[in-house]
């Protein structure tokens, strides 16, 4: 697809730039055979952190909605044990309100063990599970126990690792699964990047193992699908009010909302 060429080609070239030194020939050989290309370390993330240009404290530090829209078209970063690196472009998001929004874990202003990370700065990290096998990954923002949940990824590096991440957490054998299929959705991402619970609490803007970049090309208005969130039952108006943000048009996305779509299609011809 020529989207995604683009992508890529605009991913090439970040890690290409000035920014992200090149890495050793003998490094990108160093690779399980058969396994992703992606070199099992990088001098940049080990050696030359401090002059990053991941996403700082300052970008996390703004209201939920605000920070919900805001990581739309950018970039996860997840460093394997192995030194392999697992990069996906955020498409979908929640925002969860914290007190005053029945739908989130700290309604009522509640603070438990469970949902501690919500409380606690912007950007650190807030992952729990659910059913009991499942996990998902928000992240926090400004407001007492708000909080952002990634629904979904485009992959664009290290694909081959996801399968095996995904492969090895499902128990039953199934066929291989598509591009688009891998990070469609808040658990399928967290098992496609390898997070689990021992991610809660933890700090993005410090961690050696995940972090977010600065994407290229960010999204405009136009661009951003904002409609009811998924999968939170019965909550009053809650249930109703536009708190989930996507990319329109991204096969990416775990759940489109057509009515939505041809309601701004409309807006969109009705101003031209």
């Amino acid at each position: 697809m020529p989207r995604k060429r683009k992508l890529l080609a605009q991913l090439s070239a970040l890690q290409n730039s000035s920014s992200f030194p090149q890495i050793n020939a003998v490094e990108q050989l160093n690779t399980t055979p058969g396994a992703d290309p992606s070199p099992k370390s990088s001098k940049y993330f080990a050696i030359e952190k401090k002059n990053s240009p991941q996403l700082q404290e300052d970008f996390f530090n703004q209201p939920c909605v605000s920070l919900a829209k805001s990581f739309l078209g950018q970039i996860l970063v997840r460093k394997l044990p192995d030194g392999r690196e697992l990069w996906g472009r955020i498409v979908e998001t929640e925002a969860y309100l914290g007190g005053e929004d029945e739908a989130s874990h700290s309604k009522g202003g509640k603070q438990t063990q469970r949902n501690a990370a919500m409380f606690m700065k912007p950007g650190t990290l807030y992952v729990y599970q659910i059913y009991g096998i499942y996990f998902c990954m928000n992240v926090s923002s400004q407001g007492e126990g708000a909080a952002v949940l990634l629904r979904s990824l485009e992959p664009l590096q290290g694909l081959d690792a996801m399968r095996e991440l995904r492969r090895a957490s499902r128990k039953a054998p199934t066929r291989l699964l598509k591009d688009w299929q891998l990070c469609n959705g808040p658990s399928k991402l967290c098992q496609a990047f390898g997070i689990d619970k021992a991610f809660d609490q933890r700090d993005l803007t410090q961690d050696a193992a995940i972090w977010m970049v600065p994407g290229q090309d960010p999204p405009g208005e136009q661009d951003v699908v904002a409609t009811t969130r998924i999968g939170i039952g019965n909550r009053g108006e809650w249930a109703q009010k536009p708190l989930r943000f996507y990319l329109r048009g991204n096969r990416f996305v775990s759940v489109v909302d057509k009515k939505i779509e041809r309601e701004m299609a409309a807006r969109g011809h009705s101003d031209s």
